[in-house]
Order: structure tokens, then sequence, then C-alpha cells
């Protein structure tokens, strides 16, 4: 009876060792199943968060493949843990003395269960950076966006200026053509009065001073042979010339008093000589002579009242002939002071 009551007791204790064990297993299996079931939902939710994101997302995918690895190596091992823990349990039916090493192999897998709990927060870490950083480059490209436009803005309103400039331009060039059309008119106009009040004095000259064959009138010039003027070689006026200057004078007053103010001209006096070389120490060539005489012809006018504003003396030596024959007639009619009344 003794031993029938051992037995009991022996059957008694394992059945109520046995239920607590089980317990234990399926809580531990639970909370595996559970930590799996969070990291599918943080893989899909990670997936769904990242989508479009090409680089981000080879970084997060291969961050996730090692996971997975990592996962898989761990599910190896729970499914080894598994085994050993069933292989336990076989054991524990057997003997109460493994009870121990169970209890020490049950702690060890709580701790690797801590440890992938704390890659799960390291993975959640991970994807809560790398959210930030696509917030910061999306926040990066609507500044850009916000730079683009307002180039975009600046470009039109300088385009703007510029249309509006080159309109101004245009009115302004079209103004400039209209004014310079005008003053070519006006010119053209003063010309048409100035060559009217040239022929009328040339007419004066003609007939103050006759009908001589030493006088001639080519187009806008009245010419005198220098003879009329001036002994050979010098620049001095002879008592003949004087008389023929002082017409002259007479007919510029005259003109002078009718040509309007606002007309700018002048009469130039030009002389002339021949291409006789000559060499004196007064007149080392013959522009200094052609010079000479045409000053001294402009001091006389001045002399006799004539408006030193309205006279110009210019010499041209012997580089202007009327005739390139080389006659003495050429000579002649070289040789000569020529009086033209022109613009200013």
């Amino acid at each position: 009876m003794a031993r029938s009551a051992r037995t009991r007791r022996s059957r008694g204790f394992s059945a109520d060792y046995w239920p607590g064990f089980v317990d234990a297993l399926t809580t531990l299996l639970l909370v595996l199943i559970f930590l799996l079931s969070i990291f599918v939902l943080a893989q899909f939710f990670l997936g769904q968060a990242l989508s479009g994101r090409d680089e981000a997302m080879e970084r997060l995918n291969a961050r996730i493949a090692e996971l997975a690895e990592l996962l898989d190596l761990e599910k190896d091992r729970a499914s080894g843990y598994e085994m050993q823990m069933a292989q336990l349990s076989a054991t524990l039916v057997s003997s109460d003395d493994t009870s121990d090493a169970a209890n020490a192999r049950i702690i060890h897998l709580q701790g690797l269960l801590a440890e992938a709990e704390g890659d799960i927060r390291g993975l959640e870490s991970t994807v809560d950076d790398e959210k930030a950083l696509s917030a910061e480059a999306r926040a990066l490209v609507e500044l850009l966006n916000q730079q683009m436009a307002a180039l975009r803005q600046q470009i039109a309103s300088l385009q703007a200026t510029l249309d509006a400039s080159e309109a101004r331009d245009t009115a302004s060039q079209a103004e400039i053509a209209n004014l310079g059309k005008r003053l070519n008119a006006a010119l053209a106009q003063k010309v048409q009065e100035l060559a009217r009040y040239r022929s009328e004095f040339f007419g004066r000259l003609r007939t103050a001073l006759g009908d001589r064959d030493d006088i001639e009138v080519v187009g806008d010039r009245f010419i005198l042979q220098s003879e009329v003027l001036f002994d050979s070689g010098s620049a001095d006026i002879n008592p003949a010339g004087r008389s023929e200057l002082k017409k002259i004078a007479g007919a510029l007053r005259e003109i002078t008093m009718t040509i309007p103010d606002d007309i700018k001209w002048v009469l130039r006096v030009d002389g002339h000589s021949d291409a006789v070389p000559i060499k004196t120490p007064q007149f080392p060539s013959n522009w200094h002579l052609s010079s000479a005489r045409a000053i001294s012809v402009v001091t006389f006018l001045v002399g006799e009242d004539v408006d030193p504003n309205h006279l110009v003396a210019a010499g041209f030596g012997e580089f202007q002939p009327l005739d390139t024959s080389g006659t003495k007639l050429a000579l002649r009619r070289n040789r000569r002071i020529e009086f033209k009344l022109t613009e200013r």
C-alpha cells in the first residue's frame, strides 16, 4: 500500500507540473506570433510610406532584406528552440531533473525575444529617420519650385520692361527720323535762300564791275583774275584793284542788309596761283603767295565796313587750277581770287 501511495503522489506531481509548462510554452509562442505580426505590419506600412522614393526605397529594401535575413535566422532559431522545447517537454515527462535546464533555456529564449524586440525598435527608428529625410527632400523641392516661380516672374517683368523700352526706342527713332527730315527740309530751304542771295550778290557784283573779260562766274563762285588786283609776284592791292574792291564791298554791304539773321553765311575769299614756282624771302611758295593775297582782300573789305564775322580767307596755291593746258592763257586764268557766298 505504501508503494501504491508513492505512485499516486508521483503521478499527481507530474499532472500538476505539465499544465503550467504548457501554458508557459503557449504564452511564449503567442509572444513570438505577436512579434512576427508586428514585424509583418511594420514591413507593410514601411513599404506603403516609402513608395515613390526610389533612392530611399533602395536603402530601406536593403535594410529590410538584412532584417528579413535576421528574422529568418531568428525564425530558424525559434523553430530550433521549439523543437528543443518539445524535446524538453518530452524529457520533463520522463525526468524532473531536466526542469531546471528547461527553465534556463526558456529564460535564454526570452532574452533572445528581447533582442528581437530591440531589432524591431531599431528598424522602426530607421523608418522614422527615412521619413524625416523624405520630408526634408520634399521641403527642399518645394523651396526650389518657389525660387523657380520667382525667377520666372522676374524674367517676365524684365521682358515686359524690355518690350516697353523697345517700343519707346521705336517711337524715339521715328521721332528722330521725323526731326531729321524736318531739319533736312529746313537746311534745304536755307540753302535755297542762300543760293537766291548768292545769285543776287553776283548780279550786283556784275553790275558794279561791268562786263569784263577778266571776271567770271563759275557755278557758285565769282572769279577775278589776280592782275585786276595785284601786280605780278605781289600781295599788295594796286590802286585799280582798290577801286574794284570798293565796288565789291559796297555790293556786299547791301546784300548783308537783306540776308536774314537766322541764315549763317560767310563770304569765302580764296587765293589761287599758277603752277610757276615762286621762292622769295616774302613768299617761299605759291601757298604763301595765294594765302597772302586772300588775306589782303579780306583786310581791305574789313576796312570798307564789311562785317569780319562774314569773311574767311583761304590759300590754295597752284593745286586747284581752272585750266590744266599749261598755256599762257591757262596760267593767267589760274592766277585768281574767288568769292564764294556759302554756309558757315
